[in-house]
């Protein structure tokens, strides 16, 4: 349930804050502690109230049952009792309805136009080069602020444009110093950073020129970031919601416009340490290098002795490369040699195999085979063979080879079959 509570005081604190409300008070306490508690209500509704002790003795009167009273404060959640509550940061007897609600329809046409979106916010730079202030002349919120700023930044140059900050000109003077100030950052009066709206405290009524609408478009062109600073911590005005950023109090503002010298010059010494820590490390590296080359400088028989040394090691390597290279190559023609050798066998006998089968073949197609069998071969006188008796005349002299010897015939007489 706490989680719940704090959820819905979170949601109620950026949608609703701050408020002023106004009814009559009941059930008013004061504690022991100095806080105060009591009931706001009117006719249609009523809220449960915390005036803290701080609040409570700030009020110039003395509030009780039935009073009529306007409050200023912020919703939020009690949680340990899950109650809603008003927590009042400032309290007065009731007569300034009118103008409160006033406030309230400018900044919600202000709020729909988006001039109080979070968005077009923008933060206050670390490194200010330049302070400009808008604020009036005799108003001790100006001392308040070059007090501030001298305390702090003294070496910041802080640029002062004067304008009334009460009464009905006030607005339109506030208007013309800004837009003068806004002018300034094209002239050659330095860099503005971050421009102070301020003034000291007062009624509702006092800081009513800081609520005009025109000076609310004129605060939303700031070409830098704008701080308001006007009235109490308890004081609203719809400058406020306007400006970049808020400051409770004139002093504030100024506090919030740039970071204290003593801090920046923390930050260059301990910036200025880490650098000569690095810078001496990098010697000392750069240093161990230099040594090491030093001491090569210093040997160089040392360093020829290791080139000799991996002189000879590449001999030796080359040569048992070269000794396992030929053997590899005698081994590989010592098996290229025998199996030359048997495939020649292996030709050879191939080939007498093949010429046996040829003489056996030629032996078989010999004619003295055919003689021996009792056959004769007939040529005529010139050798040629007889093989037709058409070829032969009767009285022609013939020859006939037998198997032992050869014969001369003569013909008789020719006669076919």
């Amino acid at each position: 349930m706490g989680a719940l509570c704090k959820a819905i005081g979170t949601s109620l604190e950026s949608q609703f804050n701050p408020v002023r409300v106004g009814g009559e008070i009941s059930g008013f306490v004061r504690a022991a502690s100095g806080h105060c508690y009591f009931n706001l209500k009117d006719a249609t509704g009523q809220m449960r109230c915390a005036a803290f002790k701080r609040v409570a003795s700030s009020v110039d009167f003395s509030p009780r049952d039935g009073d009529q009273v306007e409050v200023q404060g912020r919703l939020g959640v009690y949680e340990q009792r899950g109650e809603l509550q008003l927590v009042v940061e400032a309290m007065r007897r009731a007569g300034q309805g009118a103008l409160f609600e006033r406030f309230l329809q400018i900044k919600a046409r202000l709020q729909a136009q988006g001039l109080f979106d979070a968005q077009r916010k923008r933060p206050l730079p670390n490194l200010v080069r330049g302070i400009g202030v808008v604020t009036s002349l005799g108003a001790a919120a100006l001392h308040d602020v070059l007090s501030a700023l001298q305390r702090r930044v003294p070496h910041i140059p802080v640029t002062v444009v004067p304008a009334a900050v009460q009464g009905e000109a006030a607005p339109q003077a506030l208007c013309a110093a800004l837009q003068k100030i806004y002018r300034l950052q094209d002239q050659a009066h330095g860099p503005v950073d971050v421009i102070l709206l301020v003034r000291g405290g007062g009624s509702m009524e006092d800081l009513w020129a800081f609520n005009d609408e025109t000076l609310a478009q004129v605060i939303a062109q700031s070409p830098v970031p704008l701080v308001s600073g006007v009235g109490h911590e308890t004081d609203f005005t719809i400058a406020d919601f306007v400006a970049d950023l808020r400051a409770p109090t004139p002093t504030a503002a100024a506090e919030m416009a740039a970071q204290p010298t003593v801090l920046w010059r923390n930050v260059v010494d301990d910036a200025a340490q880490r650098l000569h820590a690095v810078s001496l490390r990098a010697l000392d590296r750069q240093s161990q290098h230099l040594d090491t080359l030093q001491a090569r400088i210093a040997r160089p028989s040392a360093g020829v002795h290791a080139m000799r040394q991996r002189l000879r090691d590449c001999e030796h390597r080359a040569a048992f490369a070269l000794q396992a290279g030929l053997a590899y190559q005698a081994a590989g023609l010592l098996r290229k040699s025998d199996a030359l050798q048997r495939r020649m066998e292996q030709a050879s006998q191939a080939h007498a195999t093949r010429l046996d089968a040829a003489a056996l073949r030629l032996n078989m197609l010999d004619p003295k085979l055919v003689l021996a069998r009792g056959y004769a071969w007939l040529a005529d006188a010139q050798g040629r063979g007889i093989d037709s008796a058409q070829s032969v005349q009767p009285g022609q002299q013939l020859r006939a080879q037998l198997r032992d010897g050869r014969l001369t015939l003569q013909t008789l007489g020719v006669q076919s079959s």
